[in-house]
């Protein structure tokens, strides 16, 4: 086999297994922006931001504490949060997140948080956010009493 097919060859396995994976996709700047933005709305309190990213058939899993249960859909989320919110008299919450961790593929970036919220009912909480096409699809809060939070 001659040097220049060879490299042609190779060339074309590579372009060939491109193809077959697809795009990568990559949490990039746009994903971890929305999820901070949102983590940053959760202390605010901040309602409108909060349900900013959401797509109508969103699901929340909250995990623990009063607000413990199964979300699906705009509107149970967002009752979810004018609950959260009350519970601190509509006031912001102090919080010390920890690092942002994003996890990717082409169909989808998962980001996750730890986080320490203070206010009238102080909390730990792991936070998973997922993306789809840049909307909020899923969301877990787990709170987590004995959660160490990382910077």
């Amino acid at each position: 086999m001659t040097w220049a097919l060879k490299k042609y060859g190779s060339i074309l396995a590579v372009a060939a297994l491109s193809f077959c994976l697809g795009h990568p996709a990559f949490a990039g700047p746009l994903d971890e922006a929305k999820a901070q933005a949102h983590l940053n709305a959760v202390a605010a309190g901040d309602l409108d931001a909060l349900m900013r990213d959401y797509t109508d058939d969103a699901y929340m899993e909250w995990v623990g504490g009063p607000l413990d249960g199964r979300y699906r859909g705009k509107a149970a989320i967002r009752a979810v949060w004018e609950k959260f919110i009350a519970a601190n008299a509509g006031k912001p919450r102090p919080a010390n997140v920890g690092k942002l961790s994003a996890f990717a593929n082409p169909r989808g970036t998962s980001l996750q948080a730890k986080a320490e919220y203070g206010g009238a009912l102080p909390l730990k909480v792991l936070h998973v956010l997922t993306y789809r096409e840049g909307e909020l699809t899923t969301e877990l809060w787990q709170i987590a009493p004995a959660l160490q939070i990382d910077q």
